[in-house]
């Protein structure tokens, strides 16, 4: 496996990971993300065989905070680390950063992967979160 930096947006290689995974809001609005992908602070492949299989891109300023927007693996190629690789590679990018964040869902091996890359719930730290998200509009 490959990680490397996706410098520009390429409509056939990223919708079809997102597709892979049912994040049907992004593939719905493909100009959203390309839009979304164009401001991001980074975002990172992992590739295997010259196919893209995995990224993680990162919204924030770089130098108080990154938060992690988007981790996704292609489902043939989950369990095999490529999300862990891919966080160790971003962990390691912004490794100076006062406040690296991410919302995923409450599940037990959420919170067990997440752990393991050194990251602690909110709550473990005497934080909360909040979010407000939107209902997607029809395109």
């Amino acid at each position: 496996m490959e990680i490397r930096t996706l410098r520009q947006w390429d409509t056939g290689e990223i919708l079809p990971l997102y597709d892979a995974v049912g994040w049907t809001n992004y593939t719905a609005r493909p100009a959203m993300l390309a839009d979304a992908f164009a401001r991001s602070l980074c975002a990172l492949g992992a590739y295997e065989e010259g196919r893209l299989v995995g990224l993680v891109r990162a919204v924030g300023d770089g130098s108080s905070v990154v938060l992690v927007q988007d981790l996704l693996v292609h489902p043939d190629f989950q369990r095999r680390g490529t999300g862990r690789a891919l966080m160790r590679a971003l962990l390691g990018r912004f490794a100076d950063v006062y406040q690296f964040l991410l919302l995923t869902d409450d599940t037990e091996a959420s919170v067990a992967f997440y752990r393991s890359l050194g990251l602690t719930p909110a709550g473990g730290i005497g934080c909360t979160a909040f979010v407000r998200i939107r209902a997607p509009q029809k395109p």
